[in-house]
C-alpha cells in the first residue's frame, strides 16, 4: 500500500437557503430540521466522528447561527435538568459539544457546493479530508466514510460513493462514468456529468453527499467557471480530477454503495426518513408502528 496523507478532517457544507421548506426555514435552518428528536446535522457529525474525523469544519452562512449553539454548551439548561436529576436529558444535551472539536467559516454568498467546498481551503491546507453533505444521512450500521477512506489509503487521490438510482432520476444528480478494478464495491471514475438529461447519461450510479478529497482540488475549484445553474460545481472539479494521474492530484476512485441511505432534501423524503427513523427506535416503535398499521388502514 502507497504512503498517503491520513485522513482527518472533514467538511460539512451548511450554507443552503433551504427554500423548498419554506416558511419553516425562515428562520430556521434546513439542517436543524429534526429528525424525530435530533436535528440532521448532528446525524453527520456523529457520522463523521465515528469515522474518527474529530476536526470538523462547517461552512455555514446568514441565519445559521444555531447550528453553532446545538454544538455548544448550554449551561443553563445542563444546570436546570440537573437539579431535576435528568440525567438522561442532561447526557443529550451535552453530546452534540462532546463529539468533535467544530469550527466555523461562512459562505459569503450561495455560489454553489464547489464554492462552499473552497471556502474551507484555509483550515484544510494541503491534507486529504471528508466532504459530508447535511441532506444526505448513511444509516450509522453502514460504515460507508470508513470504507471511502481506506479506499483513499489505498488508491490516493479522491473517492466517491456511488448508489444506483433509477434512470428517470439520474437527471437529480452528478452521473460517473466507471470501471471496474479487482475490488468488487470498487471503480475508477473516468468521468462525471452533473444532472444530465436521462438519455444522456453515462450510467445510473449517481453520486451521494459524501467524497473524501485530495487537496488539490482548491487549485481546481479556483479555476473552475460556474457551470449549471451559474453555481460552481464540485462535481466539475472532480471531472477534472478524474483525468489526471497521481502526481496531479487524480484519479477518483468510487465506492459503489448498497446500503441504508435516507435523503432529507425534499418534503416528501424528509417525511420518509422521519418515519424510518421513529419505526427503528427501540422507545418508539412499540407504540408508533401499530399506531401507522392502523392509520394507513383506516385511509387505505
Amino acid at each position: 500500500m502507497a504512503d498517503f496523507d491520513p485522513v482527518t478532517k472533514a467538511v460539512v457544507p451548511a450554507a443552503g437557503l433551504g427554500t423548498r421548506f419554506l416558511p419553516a426555514t425562515k428562520a430556521t435552518p434546513k439542517e436543524m430540521l429534526p429528525i424525530v428528536d435530533k436535528p440532521a446535522i448532528q446525524y453527520v457529525v456523529e457520522e463523521a466522528a465515528s469515522a474518527g474525523l474529530l476536526d470538523v469544519l462547517m461552512v455555514t452562512g446568514k441565519n445559521k447561527r444555531s447550528i453553532e449553539d446545538h454544538f455548544d454548551r448550554a449551561f443553563e439548561l445542563e444546570e436546570a435538568l440537573e437539579a431535576k436529576g435528568d440525567e438522561h436529558r442532561l447526557s443529550q444535551v451535552r453530546e452534540p459539544a462532546s463529539l468533535a472539536t467544530l469550527h466555523y467559516v461562512r459562505q459569503g454568498e450561495p455560489r454553489g457546493l464547489g464554492h462552499a467546498v473552497l471556502c474551507a481551503k484555509h483550515h484544510v491546507g494541503d491534507h486529504p479530508f471528508a466532504c459530508l453533505l447535511g441532506d444526505d444521512l448513511i444509516d450509522r450500521r453502514d460504515n460507508l466514510l470508513s470504507r471511502m477512506i481506506e479506499v483513499r489509503d489505498t488508491y490516493g487521490g479522491s473517492v466517491i460513493a456511488l448508489m444506483e438510482v433509477p434512470r428517470e432520476s439520474v437527471s437529480l444528480y452528478g452521473v460517473a462514468t466507471i470501471e471496474p478494478t479487482d475490488e468488487e464495491d470498487v471503480v475508477r471514475v473516468t468521468d462525471l456529468v452533473e444532472k444530465p438529461p436521462a438519455d444522456e447519461a453515462p450510467s445510473n450510479w449517481a453520486i451521494i453527499g459524501r467524497y473524501v478529497i485530495d487537496p488539490t482540488v482548491f487549485e481546481v475549484l479556483e479555476n473552475t467557471p460556474p457551470g449549471r445553474g451559474g453555481e460552481i460545481q464540485l462535481t466539475d472539479a472532480l471531472r477534472t480530477l478524474a483525468q489526471r494521474g497521481s502526481d496531479e492530484g487524480g484519479p477518483v476512485h468510487g465506492v459503489l454503495f448498497r446500503g441504508r441511505r435516507y435523503d432529507t432534501g425534499d418534503k416528501l423524503d424528509y417525511l420518509r426518513t422521519v418515519v424510518k427513523f421513529a419505526a427503528d427506535r427501540d422507545d418508539l416503535a412499540p407504540e408508533f408502528v401499530p399506531w401507522l398499521r392502523e392509520f394507513l388502514n383506516e385511509i387505505s
